[in-house]
């Protein structure tokens, strides 16, 4: 059988800013620009799980997407929707609150419980705008 790989979306909506404490205004201004506002911003993320695996036989699933979607909610989303990403969230406390880091973050938490139910996390896809993402791939190469 071939390994072939699904995708489960969710969307979240987050507050945060890139900064340094240990950096001047000015440094924090010219590395992060707007990121770095001392009153935040906010996003409405997209996160996009991708799972790979060989298709069970008897449901033809590489993973039942409604438990993808469910464990993703309650590990990811409810954590992340509506919160400050520097100050609310636990799985970010005292990391830099950048798309890479959480996507990272996000692959930690996911990748033990996708491989308790069957699958293999291949792929984090965290967009931020329309204009910037990462795909982060769990420290392997894509290809």
């Amino acid at each position: 059988m071939k390994t072939t790989y699904i995708t489960r979306r969710e969307t979240f909506n987050a507050a945060h800013k890139l900064w340094r404490p240990e950096w001047s205004d000015e440094k924090n201004w010219e590395v992060f620009g707007k990121c770095s506002n001392q009153n935040w911003h906010g996003h409405n993320f997209e996160l996009w799980v991708t799972v790979k695996g060989n298709p069970d036989p008897d449901t033809g699933f590489v993973m039942n997407l409604k438990l993808l979607s469910q464990i993703v909610k309650l590990h990811i989303i409810e954590p992340l929707d509506h919160k400050n990403l520097n100050l609310d969230v636990p799985f970010l406390e005292g990391k830099m609150a950048s798309t890479e880091v959480m996507a990272i973050e996000i692959w930690n938490i996911l990748a033990p419980l996708v491989a308790m139910n069957g699958g293999e996390l291949a792929k984090i896809k965290l967009v931020e705008t329309e204009n910037n993402y990462v795909e982060y791939y769990g420290g392997k190469e894509p290809f």
